[in-house]
């Protein structure tokens, strides 16, 4: 869905690729009460934030919690919304308000048919679907330690 795509720079016509590189606490980054959500676009860092209270307005609104997965999605969906309309303008932090979270996250949940079928993250490589490390670490299967390379 939205944690790997391809959008057309409205103003451009240029091909972007969009992926998901990470979710953030911001409090400990930037002692802000919100998530980031870090894509890089055409290799380009391109952060969403998320203010944390819409977690408790959408459980408050909804009975339904944020999952991560729903939150690096509802952030590809919005990054994907400003792109095609236009409104990036080549920054590299926007803000999501609480309704605009809430509408995308729900956005993305009807689109997927459940939070369960939301794709998950990590996304490793090009190669590797993440649901083959789902539950575990690819080096959980090391057997000799690694050493650690001498500077």
């Amino acid at each position: 869905m939205y944690e790997n795509f391809h959008t057309t720079d409205r103003w451009t016509g240029e091909d972007l690729h969009c992926v998901w590189k990470g979710t953030f606490v911001a409090i400990a980054t930037r002692h802000a009460d919100a998530t980031d959500i870090r894509f890089a676009v055409n290799g380009r860092p391109m952060w969403i934030a998320m203010p944390n209270i819409a977690w408790v307005e959408m459980k408050r609104r909804t009975g339904h919690v944020i999952t991560d997965y729903a939150a690096a999605q509802a952030a590809g969906r919005y990054l994907k919304s400003i792109i095609d309309t236009g409104y990036d303008n080549g920054r590299e932090f926007y803000t999501m308000t609480v309704d605009e979270v809430i509408e995308h996250v729900n956005a993305v949940v009807n689109e997927a048919g459940s939070t369960g079928a939301l794709p998950l993250l990590p996304v490793i490589n090009d190669d590797v679907q993440p649901e083959t490390y789902a539950g575990h670490l690819p080096s959980d299967n090391v057997t000799e330690p690694v050493a650690a390379p001498n500077p």
